[in-house]
């Protein structure tokens, strides 16, 4: 078995990358390569055609055109350069596919993680207003799929007013809105509201998109979202004790 490993990745370095290349390292059909020579080593596929994950095939996405390819591959690439090869190593993170309308059991969803594989799935035509902050969500996710033993719900549950209960799964539920409270009081968004793990990916990915400041400011307006933000910046420090915010 690591004798056809590694045979796969000698191919996959010294050879164009075909589909069936792809394939064998990533599990997703009907891919091609986009830009694997990045600072951090992320190496970025495209759906050439579309393709349906699972064992329903419950997971489909389709192939981009070529402009909303390039416009959103530089998005995507600034805000996944701010992530170190070190980091992503150790999150287990290393290639990211792009498609569009991404969906799953019809669903339509923004990313879909899958940190055995090291692959985030990413929808380039997810909402434009929260396009770039919903990547960093997207990636705690891998982190948190990757380090569930550091991330604890019962943990995180307890910030909160004893009153508040989240939903059972984040489908289940009506809070679904992504636009920044004015008034935060314990949340960022409505999806904060929806379950534990949703609510940690909506802290992360504020604490990465907003300037410094705006956050200091919420945390000293706001006790529960300063205990939370603490708690996100303790657990990724001993997943990696180098990255900042």
């Amino acid at each position: 078995m690591n004798l056809i490993k590694a045979i796969l990745l000698l191919i996959f370095f010294i050879t164009p990358i075909k589909a069936n290349t792809i394939y064998n390292i990533i599990k997703i059909p009907n891919l091609e390569i986009y830009e694997i020579n990045t600072k951090n080593k992320l190496k970025y596929f495209y759906a050439a055609r579309p393709f349906r994950l699972g064992i329903q095939k419950n997971i489909v996405c389709s192939n981009p055109n070529n402009k909303d390819l390039e416009i959103k591959y530089k998005t995507i690439y600034k805000e996944l350069n701010k992530y170190s090869y070190d980091y992503l190593k150790k999150i287990n993170l290393k290639y990211i596919v792009m498609c569009e309308n991404l969906s799953i059991s019809e669903l339509y969803t923004a990313g879909i993680p899958d940190n055995i594989m090291k692959t985030l799935i990413l929808d380039i035509k997810f909402n434009e207003d929260y396009f770039e902050r919903v990547i960093h969500h997207e990636v705690f996710h891998v982190v948190y799929l990757q380090h569930k033993k550091i991330f604890s719900d019962e943990e995180w549950i307890k910030f909160n007013d004893s009153n508040f209960k989240y939903a059972a799964c984040s489908t289940c539920t009506k809070n679904i809105g992504l636009e920044k409270y004015e008034q935060t009081k314990g949340f960022f968004t409505e999806y904060s509201k929806s379950t534990a793990s949703e609510d940690m990916a909506e802290v992360y990915s504020h604490m990465i998109y907003l300037k410094k400041d705006e956050i200091d400011r919420i945390r000293k307006l706001d006790p529960i979202l300063n205990d939370k933000i603490s708690y996100i910046k303790n657990k990724i420090k001993q997943i990696n004790s180098s990255f900042t915010f």
